[in-house]
Parts: structure tokens; C-alpha cells; sequence
């Protein structure tokens, strides 16, 4: 039903292909998770790659010993690219996350990710572990922002031809600290092959309209996934909330 409501304009064999390379994908992305418990670093970076203009990018930042917040979305190997950026850069890799209720899991999925150098902040801390931060190592601060928000919190636009809430975090977070804003996108080169690419959303939130951080980062991620359809976690349940009565039409 996403995938239908998301291509109004294709066929229903052209759905039916994007949803078979999606359950493809959806398999290798499984196992390329479990095997960040065991690969070696070289065969990492081998897999994962960061892209010389983004390489480029993060070095601006490193060199002015400048914070930074990351943004991106569920798309290609969004674990292997934090990866990848702990494994070649100098800036202290953080990433925001929902601790999972089940104690053996979280800790699974925290070994996973923090095996190479990446730290994880939960969700509620966010803004303290920001500050505390802010005296420290250079950092960059992700967010994966297509994750569902609460429907009273959120903002609405469309995206994929449907009505859909945004998470506010990244917009939020990036004003009240005033970090650049860098939207990342993880792109599949083949089959097991990843790059990360990077380029810069915005330099001054403070100086930013409202929203217009959030549009930006949210058109950039819709703009991938119209690309690449496939490689978006399209099983994670992106609409199941309904606009309330009282928030503005976009």
C-alpha cells in the first residue's frame, strides 16, 4: 500500500518490481548488520566508502573545529555509513536512538554500532548530552529523521504523494545550538558497495524561516528515494498516523 500510494503514476508491475528488489535489499541489509559484530575494519572501509567531496566537507569542519548535525533517512546502509565516517574521520561520531525495551537486543544493536568508535545518545537526552559535548572533540550529531513522530508534535507536508509528519529534532536541536546542518546520504554502488555522500543544508539555522530546515532535509530524502526506490526501509511504518483535526494544512 506505501509503495502504491507513494508511485500513483506507475503500473502495478513496476510496483510489484520495486517491492521484490526492496525484499532483496531488506535481506543484505540484515546481513550486513550482523556482520559489523565480526568484519574487519579494512574490509569495512572496503564496503563503505566516503566520497572525496564529502571527505572535503567534513574536513572544513574538522579544521575550524566546528560541531555539526548530521541528518538523513533510512536509505542504503545507514549502519555501515556511520561506519565508515568513525572509521576515517577525526570528529567524534554521535548518533541519536530509541533504546530498545528489550535489554539483550539493545545491547546487541549498541555493540554494533558503537564497535568502530560511533557513541550513542537516546532520544530523551539529546539536548544534554549536546551540551555537555559542546566543550569537547569536535563532533557530529545524527539524526535519522524519517522515523515517526508523534502526529501532535510533528510537522506535516507531503512527501511520497501522501500526507505525512516529520520529525522536528534536527531543526530544533540545529537552532538552539546553531551547528551547521549536513544532509548525508548512504547510495548503494553494487551489490554489498556503499558511498557516503554529503553536502552542506544549511550554515546558519538561527538565521533560518521556520521549517525550512525540516522541507529542505525531508525534499533531499524524497529526492533519494525517487532515484533508488528500493534501497528505503519501506516496511517501516512511515503512515500510520493521521493529521489531527488542528494542524495546519502545509
Amino acid at each position: 500500500m506505501n509503495l502504491r500510494n507513494s508511485f500513483p503514476e506507475k503500473s502495478n508491475t513496476e510496483v510489484e518490481q520495486i517491492a521484490r528488489n526492496f525484499e532483496h535489499y531488506l535481506c543484505d541489509m540484515f546481513l550486513e548488520t550482523l556482520k559489523t559484530l565480526t568484519v574487519r575494519r579494512s574490509v569495512m572501509l572496503k564496503h563503505c566508502k566516503m566520497s572525496d567531496q564529502a571527505a572535503q566537507l567534513f574536513d572544513k569542519y574538522e579544521s575550524l573545529n566546528q560541531h555539526t548535525i548530521i541528518v538523513m533517512g533510512h536509505y542504503g546502509n545507514w549502519e555501515w555509513g556511520g561506519n565508515a565516517f568513525s572509521l576515517t574521520r577525526k570528529t567524534q561520531l554521535y548518533v541519536i536512538y530509541h533504546p530498545l525495551q528489550n535489554k539483550w537486543f539493545d545491547g546487541l544493536v549498541y555493540r554494533m554500532r558503537s564497535r568502530f568508535g560511533t557513541k550513542l545518545i537516546p532520544m530523551r537526552d539529546t539536548l544534554k548530552y549536546m551540551l555537555e559535548n559542546k566543550k569537547g572533540k569536535t563532533s557530529a550529531t545524527a539524526f535519522i529523521a524519517d522515523q515517526t513522530p508523534h502526529p501532535e508534535k510533528a510537522y506535516w507536508m507531503n512527501f511520497l504523494n501522501q500526507d505525512t509528519p516529520v520529525f522536528m529534532g534536527t531543526e530544533k536541536f540545529a537552532g538552539k545550538l546553531d551547528y551547521p546542518v549536513i544532509y548525508v546520504t548512504i547510495n548503494r554502488i553494487k551489490r554489498g558497495y556503499y558511498e557516503l555522500n554529503a553536502e552542506l543544508l544549511c550554515e546558519n539555522p538561527k538565521a533560518e524561516v521556520e521549517y525550512e530546515i525540516t522541507q529542505r532535509h525531508t525534499a533531499k530524502l524524497e529526492s533519494d528515494i525517487l532515484k533508488n526506490p528500493e534501497i528505503w526501509l519501506w516496511s517501516h511504518k512511515r503512515w500510520k498516523h493521521k493529521r489531527p483535526v488542528q494542524n495546519v494544512t502545509e
